[in-house]
């Protein structure tokens, strides 16, 4: 099983990370190790390595078939069940390593990093690109999204990633995260909801 993310996929995030509007020439692409994988309602250790880890809320998709540079109009045909995911983030150690021209997998791929929520059937909704999905803390909505606010969309980003890597079933694509990422602390509470279904709820430790 892989763990593709992405990076710098809504506009009004990328102006949070880097003061400007800007969509980046292609998708920005990272993975996280297996073991970064956290689910079944499962409490999120806060490493003590970092001073800064945030919360960014996804849409995340599950590939349900075998594919290797899918063209984008059968993109659709790869994918079976969509969640909300937060794809934790040692902000500080992204700083640095932005800063100099590093690689990502310490501050996106460590353990317990991928949080995933419920999987829900794509036939349940119109649209995977009119889903709307937030995330609250200790009750109170901290971040929104709609996946029709995306850069790069669930089909492109799946005939993107499957030019380079093949797609197995059960891999993971997190979307990437809208405006509105935050630190999280010691006790904290979150939930996290596709429409109208809670489908992501543990506890910070």
């Amino acid at each position: 099983m892989k763990i593709f993310a992405v990076g710098m996929n809504y506009l009004q995030h990328n102006k949070e990370l880097d003061g400007t509007l800007y969509k980046p020439d292609a998708p920005v692409i990272f993975t996280k190790a297996d073991s970064a994988l956290l689910k079944d309602h499962k409490p999120f250790f806060i490493p003590d390595w970092s001073q800064q880890v945030d919360y960014e809320t996804e849409l995340v998709v599950r590939i349900c078939r075998l594919g290797k540079s899918i063209p984008e109009r059968f993109a659709h045909r790869y994918y079976d069940a969509v969640t909300v995911g937060i794809d934790f983030t040692a902000r500080d150690l992204q700083r640095d390593a932005r800063t100099k021209g590093l690689p990502w997998e310490i501050c996106k791929g460590f353990d317990g990093s991928a949080v995933i929520g419920q999987w829900m059937g794509i036939e349940k909704f119109r649209d995977i690109q009119a889903l709307h999905f937030h995330l609250d803390i200790n009750s109170k909505t901290v971040q929104e999204g709609c996946s029709s606010d995306m850069l790069y969309t669930v089909d492109e980003l799946v005939s993107y990633i499957s030019r380079f890597f093949t797609l197995k079933t059960g891999d993971l694509i997190y979307t990437g995260t809208p405006v509105g990422v935050g630190p999280v602390q010691i006790d904290d509470h979150l939930e996290g909801w596709l429409e109208d279904y809670k489908v992501l709820e543990f506890n910070c430790k």
